[in-house]
């Protein structure tokens, strides 16, 4: 696969709308066709909050996850197109003090969606589980010496 395409020039502006989604794909739909793709996914993903509340024998939990900058804030506003009386949604940036009084998982599940209601949760706890541990965060925590020692979660022969 040759890279060259999808390089630019320094000081060269970008238009994403420009470059085809993967290599050798062309857009699925014609632009003009998007909007009104976008407004009859909106309709029936209204019709299915509508059920999903008159139901209430389930939640809805939906997750974006990527980097900053990635669409996630556009993506939640332009896409999901819900009634927000019906929807929570939740960014999960540095943990405050009360969060961190409690296991790292507190904080998703005391928001997560009560039956026949969306969340919408603007990041993952995933990442809570990963940036921990690879930035060595758990050290500064209060908990428990044993729960630092990386060597403790291993048994020796």
């Amino acid at each position: 696969m040759s890279i060259n395409k999808y390089r630019v020039a320094s000081g060269e502006g970008v238009k994403l709308e420009n470059f085809e989604t993967g290599p050798g794909r062309k857009p699925i739909y014609e632009k003009e066709d998007r909007a009104n793709i976008l407004r009859d996914n909106r309709d029936k993903i209204r019709a299915y909050q509508s059920r999903l509340y008159a139901d209430s024998k389930a939640g809805l939990l939906i997750i974006f996850q990527g980097m900053d900058g990635g669409g996630k804030d556009s993506a939640i506003r332009n896409v999901i197109g819900v009634n927000p009386q019906g929807v929570n949604v939740h960014s999960f940036k540095q943990p405050s003090s009360e969060e961190l009084r409690h296991d790292f998982l507190w904080r998703a599940v005391k928001v997560l969606p009560e039956r026949g209601m969306i969340a919408v949760f603007n990041r993952s706890y995933y990442e809570d589980v990963l940036i921990v541990k690879v930035h060595e965060l758990y050290k500064n925590l209060n908990i428990l010496d044993r729960c630092k020692d990386d060597g403790a979660l291993f048994i020796s022969q």
